[in-house]
């Protein structure tokens, strides 16, 4: 990626979302998707309330503009309409490796959005990022986040033992990963 194309705001699509920068405008979005207990019960942080969620959302605002870029947390949205229904994030660690999260509201789960977001993440991170290698670590009582990453052709690495405290406990994650040349970019 030119120094060029990583100052340009990053817009993506895939067969079923769109990803594009945050704006100050997500921030009922945001209030909405990580002050869901349903959601960040997930995560690797606890829900947030609404002055918590615009301190987040001032963070993602301002990483987008540093220079080297070192993360993209985008939103998500369907193809059709600019509604926020959740996040994909790709964080810069080791040698030309990133850390993949992601997040849907709970009323636009089980739509195939978390399973689109994370292909298009993956073409952007082995494509115009040249990454080599990409990580994700999930929590192992979440059912449907493990069933994205296997349905996509990451390879379980193993447990990260007591990875995360949130909702007053520490908590294992299952670490998967995949590589470059493991990828079959998205057709579109």
């Amino acid at each position: 990626m030119t120094s060029q194309q990583a100052t340009e705001r990053v817009a993506l699509a895939g067969q079923r979302v769109r990803l594009r920068e945050f704006t100050d405008d997500d921030i009922d979005g945001v209030c909405s998707l990580v002050g869901d207990d349903r959601v960040t019960w997930y995560l690797s942080f606890n829900s947030r309330d609404r002055d918590q969620a615009r301190d987040m959302l001032t963070g993602i605002l301002e990483r987008a503009q540093q220079q080297p870029r070192t993360e993209y947390y985008l939103a998500v949205t369907p193809l059709d309409d600019d509604q926020l229904v959740g996040f994909a994030r790709l964080a810069f660690a080791g040698v030309q490796a990133a850390k993949l999260g992601y997040a849907i509201a709970h009323d636009h789960q089980r739509r195939g959005y978390a399973t689109d977001a994370v292909r298009t993440m993956l073409d952007f991170a082995f494509g115009p990022l040249g990454r080599h290698r990409v990580s994700a670590a999930i929590g192992p009582e979440n059912a449907a986040s493990l069933a994205v990453v296997e349905r996509v052709g990451f390879t379980r690495e193993g447990v990260l033992r007591d990875h995360v405290f949130t909702n007053g406990a520490w908590r294992d994650s299952v670490l998967f990963s995949i590589l470059a040349d493991e990828w079959t970019p998205s057709a579109g």
